[in-house]
């Protein structure tokens, strides 16, 4: 399937390569037990991954009931299990240094993969948070890698009462979501009128997450 986009300027290496984490990733300490860490421009030539995922991955579009009704999911979608070959090699390379760096914190690897494609600015994310599995009642970590267009990754504690905060993600940024904030806090990713390339979110999760 080939989606149409124009490459960034910044990115266009000749290969793709990951930076480090260690003294690079800054941890935004949140409310009640959370945390988010940021890594803009973690992946060195992103635009290599991008053209792989826009072009080789199978996307899948879906169908949820909402409201009474089905509705078509506003993003298109991919799920790769823990043995499940990834894409583009790099991916596979991001996990593990991932799971290296994280693996004080914790305590096992990240697995699997899950992709998301927002086509343009129409495709969106309501707001959530990861609570299937024992993101509703553990602690966990959930490590997203960005490619293509940027967008704004909104984050507000459940239920109100302080104001969202907002990190653009694109282009090899990497933000990780850990401690508490998948049950105290939600996400989201809000739809824009105005123009959008391509975003490729892919996120990593450990075992029993999504």
């Amino acid at each position: 399937m080939g989606h149409a986009h124009q490459p960034s300027m910044f990115d266009l290496a000749e290969r793709a390569t990951l930076g480090p984490l260690a003294g690079a990733v800054t941890r935004h300490p949140l409310t009640r037990g959370a945390w988010v860490d940021h890594l803009p421009g973690w992946v060195g030539g992103s635009e290599q991954v991008l053209e792989v995922l826009l072009d080789q991955v199978d996307w899948r579009a879906e169908r949820r009931e909402m409201y009474e009704r089905e509705v078509d999911v506003p993003r298109l979608l991919r799920w790769y299990g823990a043995d499940e070959p990834l894409p583009h090699p790099l991916l596979a390379q991001a996990r593990a240094a991932l799971s290296a760096y994280y693996a004080p914190e914790l305590g096992e690897p990240f697995t699997t993969a899950g992709m998301c494609l927002y086509r343009d600015g129409r495709d969106s994310v309501a707001w959530h948070g990861d609570t299937i599995g024992r993101g509703s009642h553990s602690d966990t970590m959930v490590a997203i890698v960005s490619f293509g267009e940027p967008r704004p990754l909104l984050l507000r504690p459940r239920g109100g009462g302080e104001h969202s905060i907002r990190f653009p993600l694109g282009h090899g940024d990497l933000v990780v979501m850990g401690g508490s904030c998948q049950r105290t806090w939600e996400h989201c990713i809000p739809k824009t009128t105005r123009h959008a390339g391509p975003r490729v979110s892919v996120q990593f999760r450990p075992a029993g997450v999504a």
